[in-house]
Protein backbone atom coordinates (compact mmCIF):
# COMPACT_ATOMS: atom_id res chain seq x y z
CA UNK A 1 0.00 0.00 0.00
CA UNK A 2 2.80 2.41 0.92
CA UNK A 3 4.54 1.75 -2.39
CA UNK A 4 1.38 2.67 -4.30
CA UNK A 5 1.05 5.93 -2.33
CA UNK A 6 4.74 6.75 -2.93
CA UNK A 7 4.33 6.11 -6.66
CA UNK A 8 1.28 8.38 -6.84
CA UNK A 9 3.02 11.11 -4.82
CA UNK A 10 6.10 10.93 -7.05
CA UNK A 11 3.92 11.27 -10.15
CA UNK A 12 2.06 14.25 -8.68
CA UNK A 13 5.33 15.98 -7.72
CA UNK A 14 6.80 15.43 -11.20
CA UNK A 15 3.88 17.28 -12.84
CA UNK A 16 3.67 21.08 -12.95
CA UNK A 17 1.32 22.79 -10.52
CA UNK A 18 -1.50 25.12 -11.52
CA UNK A 19 0.68 28.17 -10.83
CA UNK A 20 3.39 26.74 -13.10
CA UNK A 21 0.84 26.34 -15.89
CA UNK A 22 -0.23 29.96 -15.37
CA UNK A 23 3.38 31.15 -15.44
CA UNK A 24 4.00 29.16 -18.63
CA UNK A 25 0.92 30.77 -20.20
CA UNK A 26 2.14 34.25 -19.23
CA UNK A 27 5.62 33.42 -20.60
CA UNK A 28 4.01 32.41 -23.92
CA UNK A 29 2.21 35.76 -24.07
CA UNK A 30 5.48 37.58 -23.34
CA UNK A 31 7.25 35.55 -26.05
CA UNK A 32 4.64 36.56 -28.63
CA UNK A 33 4.83 40.22 -27.63
CA UNK A 34 8.64 40.29 -27.71
CA UNK A 35 8.62 38.70 -31.17
CA UNK A 36 6.16 41.38 -32.29
CA UNK A 37 8.38 44.14 -30.83
CA UNK A 38 11.51 42.76 -32.51
CA UNK A 39 9.74 42.46 -35.86
CA UNK A 40 8.40 46.01 -35.71
CA UNK A 41 11.67 47.48 -34.45
CA UNK A 42 13.43 45.89 -37.43
CA UNK A 43 10.77 47.02 -39.85
CA UNK A 44 10.08 50.57 -38.65
CA UNK A 45 12.93 51.59 -36.33
CA UNK A 46 15.87 53.77 -37.28
CA UNK A 47 18.93 51.60 -37.94
CA UNK A 48 21.21 52.87 -35.16
CA UNK A 49 23.32 51.45 -32.34
CA UNK A 50 20.65 52.22 -29.73
CA UNK A 51 17.99 50.30 -31.68
CA UNK A 52 20.44 47.47 -32.28
CA UNK A 53 21.16 47.25 -28.54
CA UNK A 54 17.44 47.33 -27.72
CA UNK A 55 16.89 44.54 -30.24
CA UNK A 56 19.68 42.48 -28.71
CA UNK A 57 18.15 42.94 -25.24
CA UNK A 58 14.77 41.83 -26.57
CA UNK A 59 16.35 38.85 -28.30
CA UNK A 60 18.09 37.85 -25.05
CA UNK A 61 14.81 38.07 -23.14
CA UNK A 62 13.09 36.07 -25.86
CA UNK A 63 15.70 33.31 -25.75
CA UNK A 64 15.46 33.10 -21.96
CA UNK A 65 11.68 32.80 -22.06
CA UNK A 66 11.82 30.21 -24.85
CA UNK A 67 14.31 28.18 -22.82
CA UNK A 68 11.99 28.35 -19.82
CA UNK A 69 9.07 27.33 -22.03
CA UNK A 70 10.99 24.32 -23.40
CA UNK A 71 11.81 23.18 -19.85
CA UNK A 72 8.15 23.51 -18.88
CA UNK A 73 7.06 21.60 -21.98
CA UNK A 74 9.50 18.79 -21.18
CA UNK A 75 8.40 18.64 -17.54
CA UNK A 76 4.71 18.64 -18.36
CA UNK A 77 5.07 16.08 -21.15
CA UNK A 78 3.74 18.47 -23.78
CA UNK A 79 5.57 18.39 -27.11
CA UNK A 80 7.41 21.65 -27.74
CA UNK A 81 7.27 23.27 -31.18
CA UNK A 82 10.50 23.28 -33.17
CA UNK A 83 12.42 26.54 -33.24
CA UNK A 84 13.41 27.98 -36.61
CA UNK A 85 16.71 29.46 -35.42
CA UNK A 86 15.67 33.01 -36.36
CA UNK A 87 18.28 35.51 -35.23
CA UNK A 88 18.80 39.26 -35.51
CA UNK A 89 22.55 38.97 -35.99
CA UNK A 90 22.19 38.81 -39.77
CA UNK A 91 20.24 42.07 -39.89
CA UNK A 92 21.58 44.20 -42.79
CA UNK A 93 21.42 47.44 -40.74
CA UNK A 94 23.38 46.07 -37.76
CA UNK A 95 26.23 48.31 -36.69
CA UNK A 96 25.10 51.43 -38.55
CA UNK A 97 24.90 54.69 -36.70
CA UNK A 98 21.65 56.66 -36.26
CA UNK A 99 20.74 58.61 -39.36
Amino acid sequence: MRQIVETIEADVQSRPSAIEFEMAYQARIAIDRIKFAIKHADQFGKPCDAMREAGMQLLDALQRLESLDRRFQARSGIAAPRMNGDSREGTPNAGRGCQ
